[in-house]
C-alpha cells in the first residue's frame, strides 16, 4: 500500500507538471502575439508617415507598405496560434480538474479504505490471540501462586546440600612426629609422603592437611579434550568448532596428498624433472596425518552427538536438573564418596595422588581462568530476578544486585559476571539489565 500510495502521488505530480507546461506555452504565445501586434502597429504608422511625406521617394513608400503588410500578417498568425494554445490549455485544465485529479483522489480514497479494513482485521486477530492467551497466563499465574505457597525452605536447603556435598570424610587428627628420637630418614621423606622404614605411615585424610578448605580459593578447572567441564550448550559449540577445524585440516591433507601423487606421476613419466622416490616420505607423512585426522573426526563426531543429546534432554526437562545431582566433573576423582572410607587401607605402597586431583574444586567453572588474573569488567549489570546458581559453572545472584560484566552473551543465553564480594560465574542473560562501558 505504501508503494501504491507513492505511485498515485507520482501520477498526480505528472499531471500537474503537464498542466504547468501547457500554461507556460500559453504565456509564451500570448507574449509573442502582443509583441507582433505592437510591431505591426509601428510598421503601419511608419508607412503612413512616409506616404504623407513629400520628400520620401516612391520606393521608400512601397518598402514601408510591404513591411507593414508583413508585420500585420505575422500578428495575425500569432493571434491564431495564441487562440489555439488558449483553447488547448482550457481543455487540458478542464481535464485536469474534472477528470484526472478526481480519479487520483478516488484511488487514494479506495486505498485508504482498504488499509483501514485490513488494519481493523489485524486488530481483530490481535484481540482474538490475546483473548486466547489470557486464560493460559492466568493458569500460569495460578501455578506460580501454588508453587510459591508450597515453598519449603528447609527441604530446599537439604536438596541443595545433597546436590553439592563433597562426600569426603572429615580429616582426622594430625599425628605428632617426634623428631627428638634418632631415626633413619630418607632425604625426600616428609610427614605426608611415602612411609619410610621404622616410621608408621600417615594415612587417611591427614595426608592432605591444609587442603579442601570450604571457603578457600578455587583451583583452576582441569580442561578435558572432550570439553566435558563445560555446560552442555558450550560443550556442543566447542566440539562443533573442533570438528570443523579437524575437517578442514583433513581436506587440506587430502588435497596435498593428491597433489603429491600427481607430482610423483609427472616425475615418473619425465625423470629429468625430479626423483619420484624423494616424494615418498612426504606422501607417507600425509597418509599418517590423514589417518590421525580421520580418527579425530570420528572421535569428535561421537562426542558431539553425545553433547547434542544432552542439550536436547536438558531442554526437554529443565526442572529435573535441579532435583537430581549433576554428573561428576571430568577432573574429579572417581567414586570419591564411596572410596572415602577405604582410603586408609589403599595407600600403603601406592604413589600419593597429585595435588591437582586431590584439590579438584567441588564447583567446577567454565574453561576461563577466573581466579588467576582477573580481567577488568567490560560493563556492569543489575539482576532483574533472583537466580540460584545450582548447576556447574553458574553463580547465584539476588534480585536488584549490582554485578560486574566480565563477558557478553555468546549466543547461548548465558553471561559471565562477577559479584562485588568475590566469585565469578555464568547467569541467564534474560535475568540481567546490562550496560556496557
Amino acid at each position: 500500500m505504501k508503494q501504491e500510495r507513492k505511485m498515485h502521488f507520482q501520477e498526480g505530480r505528472r499531471a500537474q507538471q503537464q498542466l504547468e507546461n501547457g500554461f507556460k506555452q500559453l504565456e509564451n504565445s500570448k507574449r509573442k502575439f502582443e509583441r507582433d501586434c505592437r510591431e505591426a502597429e509601428k510598421a503601419a504608422q511608419t508607412a503612413e508617415r512616409l506616404d504623407q511625406d513629400i520628400n520620401a521617394t516612391k520606393a521608400d513608400v512601397e518598402k514601408a507598405k510591404q513591411q507593414a503588410h508583413l508585420r500585420s500578417h505575422m500578428a495575425e498568425e500569432s493571434k491564431n496560434e495564441y487562440a489555439a494554445q488558449l483553447q488547448r490549455f482550457n481543455r487540458d485544465q478542464a481535464h485536469f480538474y474534472f477528470s484526472q485529479m478526481p480519479q487520483i483522489f478516488d484511488k487514494l480514497q479506495d486505498m485508504d479504505e482498504r488499509r483501514a479494513t485490513r488494519l481493523g482485521a489485524g486488530y481483530g486477530l490481535l484481540s482474538e490471540a490475546e483473548l486466547e492467551v489470557v486464560p493460559i497466563i492466568a493458569k500460569c499465574l495460578e501455578g506460580m501462586k501454588v508453587a510459591a505457597n508450597a515453598v519449603d525452605p528447609k527441604n530446599d536447603s537439604q536438596v541443595l546440600i545433597e546436590l553439592h556435598k563433597s562426600g569426603f570424610a572429615r580429616p582426622g587428627d594430625v599425628e605428632f612426629e617426634d623428631f627428638s628420637q634418632p631415626m633413619n630418614r630418607a632425604p625426600s621423606d616428609s610427614s605426608l609422603g611415602t612411609p619410610s622404614e621404622g616410621r608408621p605411615e600417615l594415612r587417611g585424610p591427614g595426608r592432605i592437611r591444609t587442603k579442601r578448605w570450604p571457603f578457600g580459593k578455587k583451583n583452576k578447572t582441569v580442561v578435558t579434550e572432550d570439553f566435558s567441564h563445560l555446560p552442555p550448550e558450550q560443550q556442543r559449540k566447542r566440539l562443533q568448532q573442533q570438528l570443523e577445524e579437524r575437517s578442514r585440516e583433513l581436506q587440506k591433507e587430502v588435497d596435498q596428498r593428491e597433489a603429491l601423487k600427481k607430482m610423483k606421476d609427472v616425475y615418473e613419466k619425465t625423470p629429468q624433472m625430479g626423483d619420484p622416490a624423494s616424494l615418498e616420505p612426504q606422501i607417507a607423512e600425509t597418509l599418517s596425518n590423514i589417518e590421525r585426522l580421520k580418527l579425530d573426526v570420528q572421535k569428535y563426531e561421537a562426542w558431539l552427538a553425545e553433547a547434542e543429546s544432552r542439550v536436547l534432554s536438558n531442554r526437554g526437562d529443565s526442572l529435573s536438573r535441579h532435583t537430581r545431582p549433576p554428573d561428576p566433573p571430568a577432573s574429579a576423582p572417581p567414586d570419591s564418596s564411596s572410596n572415602s572410607g577405604s582410603q586408609d587401607t589403599k595407600e600403603s605402597s601406592e604413589e600419593p595422588p597429585s595435588e591437582e586431583s586431590q584439590d579438584t574444586p567441588i564447583y567446577t567453572e567454565f574453561d576461563e581462568d577466573f581466579e588467576e588474573e582477573p580481567t577488568s569488567p567490560i560493563g556492569h549489570c543489575v539482576a532483574i530476578y533472583h537466580f540460584e546458581g545450582s548447576s556447574e559453572g553458574t553463580i547465584s545472584m539476588a534480585e536488584g544486585e549490582d554485578l560486574s560484566l566480565m563477558e557478553e552473551d555468546k549466543g547461548d543465553g548465558w553471561t559471565r559476571v562477577r559479584r562485588k564480594e568475590g566469585g565469578e560465574g555464568y547467569v541467564p542473560t534474560s535475568y540481567l539489565r546490562v550496560t556496557l562501558n
